[in-house]
C-alpha cells in the first residue's frame, strides 16, 4: 500500500511566489537569480517551519534552471525536476548535526574545487548549521572568503547566535520571521480548498493560532485534526484533537474570578489536567483573553478589529469585560504572563497551574484593587514590606511591586507625605525598567559578538 504524503510535503512551495510571507527575502533572492549574480554564501536564520530550507531549494532550482537566468524556476526542465527530487548532482543538502566535524568540513572544502557537472552552479545547503563545531567553521573560513567560481553556500539555522561572527560576516544574513495568524489562516484555507474539504472558519483560526507562526506546524496540526475529523473540519473536533480549552472553560474561570470562588478554581485546574489539555497553550490563551478583556474594557469597540476574534468570542468578551475593573484585569493579565514560563518548566506543573488559578480568583482579597486605580505600579523602595501583617499579605500576592506595597503601607499608617514620595518615585519606574532591559540587551549583543 502506497504511503500518502503529508500535507506539508504535498503543498510545499516550488516557486518564490508560492511561499507564504518572507516578502523581502523572496524579492532579493528572485532578483539575484534573474540577474545571475548570487552571493557566495547565505545565512538563513529563524524559527522552525518558516521556509528556510524551502526557499533554499527554490533558489537552487532557479540558479540551475535550464532557462536561467530567470526570476522563478520553471519546475519543468530536467534540472529543476532533479532538484525537486533531491537527485541533482550539483545540489547537495547536508545535515549539519551529523556532519559537524572538521574532517567533514575539509571534505566539503575539497569538493568545492570541482566545476559543476550538470548545472550552472554547485550549491551546498547545510541545514542545522549551528551544530558544526568551531573547528569545522574555521576550516570553512578561507573557502567562504575566496570561494571558487560557480559555488554557493546556504547555511540554514534556528540558532544564529551560535555562529562565529567571522562566518556571519562572510554571508548575506536573512532573518526569517514568524508568519502572522492571518497569513497562516489564508494558507490553510487555500490548502483545504484544494483538498475539497469543508471547514469552519473558527477551526482554521484555532489551528493558525496554535501553530504560533510556523507554516510546517500549521500543516502538521491540520493533518492531525483531519485524521480524526474526516471530510470536514470543525472547531469542536479541532479543540478535542489538539487539547485546547473550549469557551466554556474560560467562561467558568472568569465567573469564578468574579465570585472569588477558590473551590471552582481548583475544580477548573483538575478538569484541565484530566482532559489532557496542552498546559502551555492553555496559559497562552488565558493571557490572550485577559489582554483582550483589558483592551476592550479600556478601548471599547474600536479595538475589536485588531483583536481578531470570532463572533462568539467577541460577544463573550464584550459582556465579560464590563464585569471587571480595569485594575483587576491588568493585575490578572500581568500575573498570568509572569507565571507562564514557570508553570511550563515546573517539575509539578499541575500544582503550579492550580496556584496561578487560585491567585487569579483571590486577587481582590490579596490586592487592594480600589487603591491600585489611583496608584502607579513600579519597583524599588526602602521600606521593609514584610515587617507587618499587611506587608506580608501584599507580598504573598506576587503581583505588586515592593514600591507599591510600601506606598500602601505608608497610607495605612497615616504617613501621607511618605506615601506621596513613594508614588512620585514609581512614576519613573517604567522608564528605569525600559533602560535596564535595553542595557541587558546591549550586554548580550556584546557577549555574542565576542
Amino acid at each position: 500500500m502506497k504511503q500518502q504524503d503529508s500535507l506539508a510535503a504535498r503543498y510545499r512551495p516550488r516557486t518564490f511566489a508560492e511561499v507564504a510571507g518572507q516578502d523581502m527575502i523572496r524579492a532579493v533572492l528572485s532578483r539575484a537569480t534573474a540577474e545571475d549574480c548570487p552571493a557566495p554564501a547565505y545565512l538563513f536564520s529563524g524559527t522552525r517551519g518558516v521556509g528556510k530550507t524551502t526557499i533554499a531549494r527554490i533558489f537552487a532550482s532557479a540558479l540551475n534552471c535550464a532557462r536561467a537566468p530567470v526570476p522563478e524556476p520553471c519546475n519543468e526542465c530536467p534540472q529543476c525536476l532533479r532538484v525537486i527530487q533531491g537527485a541533482h548532482v550539483d545540489v547537495a543538502e547536508i545535515d549539519g548535526a551529523s556532519n559537524n566535524s572538521v574532517e567533514d568540513a575539509r571534505a566539503l572544502r575539497e569538493t568545492t574545487g570541482y566545476a559543476p557537472m550538470e548545472g550552472r552552479y554547485r550549491i551546498f545547503i547545510i541545514d542545522e548549521a549551528h551544530m558544526l563545531s568551531r573547528h569545522a567553521f574555521n576550516a570553512l573560513l578561507k573557502t567562504l572568503e575566496e570561494p571558487p567560481p560557480r559555488v554557493v553556500f546556504i547555511f540554514a539555522t534556528t540558532e544564529a547566535h551560535k555562529f562565529p561572527i567571522t562566518i556571519v560576516s562572510r554571508c548575506q544574513h536573512f532573518v526569517f520571521r514568524h508568519l502572522s495568524e492571518d497569513a497562516l489562516h489564508t494558507r490553510l484555507a487555500v490548502v483545504l480548498g484544494k483538498e475539497g474539504l469543508a471547514f469552519e472558519e473558527d477551526a482554521v483560526r484555532l489551528i493558525a493560532r496554535r501553530a504560533a507562526g510556523s507554516v510546517r506546524d500549521s500543516m502538521s496540526l491540520l493533518d492531525q485534526v483531519l485524521a480524526l475529523g474526516g471530510s470536514s473540519l470543525t472547531a469542536a473536533v479541532t479543540r478535542d484533537v489538539l487539547g485546547m480549552a473550549g469557551q466554556e472553560v474560560f467562561d467558568w474561570l472568569f465567573d469564578a474570578m468574579l465570585r472569588q470562588d477558590c473551590a471552582a478554581a481548583a475544580e477548573i485546574c483538575r478538569q484541565v489536567l484530566a482532559d489532557g489539555l496542552d498546559t502551555g497553550f492553555f496559559l497562552r490563551e488565558l493571557a490572550g483573553r485577559l489582554r483582550s478583556l483589558f483592551l476592550l474594557r479600556e478601548g471599547g469597540e474600536t479595538v475589536l478589529p485588531s483583536l481578531r476574534l470570532s463572533a462568539d468570542e467577541a460577544a463573550f468578551l464584550r459582556d465579560t469585560c464590563r464585569r471587571f475593573s480595569a485594575a483587576h484585569l491588568h493585575a490578572a493579565w500581568q500575573t498570568a504572563l509572569d507565571a507562564r514560563r514557570g508553570i511550563v518548566y515546573s517539575p509539578d506543573p499541575g500544582a503550579s497551574l492550580e496556584l496561578l488559578l487560585l491567585n487569579l480568583v483571590m486577587l481582590p482579597r490579596l490586592l487592594p484593587l480600589n487603591r491600585l486605580e489611583s496608584d502607579a505600579c513600579a519597583p524599588d523602595t526602602a521600606v521593609d514590606s514584610a515587617a507587618s501583617p499587611r506587608g506580608r499579605q501584599l507580598s504573598q500576592a506576587g503581583a505588586l511591586s515592593e514600591g507599591t506595597t510600601a506606598a500602601l503601607l505608608a497610607k495605612d499608617s497615616g504617613d501621607t507625605a511618605r506615601a506621596e514620595e513613594f508614588s512620585r518615585r514609581e512614576e519613573f519606574a517604567p522608564c528605569i525598567e525600559l533602560l535596564g532591559a535595553r542595557l541587558e540587551r546591549c550586554t548580550e549583543l556584546i557577549r555574542i559578538s565576542e
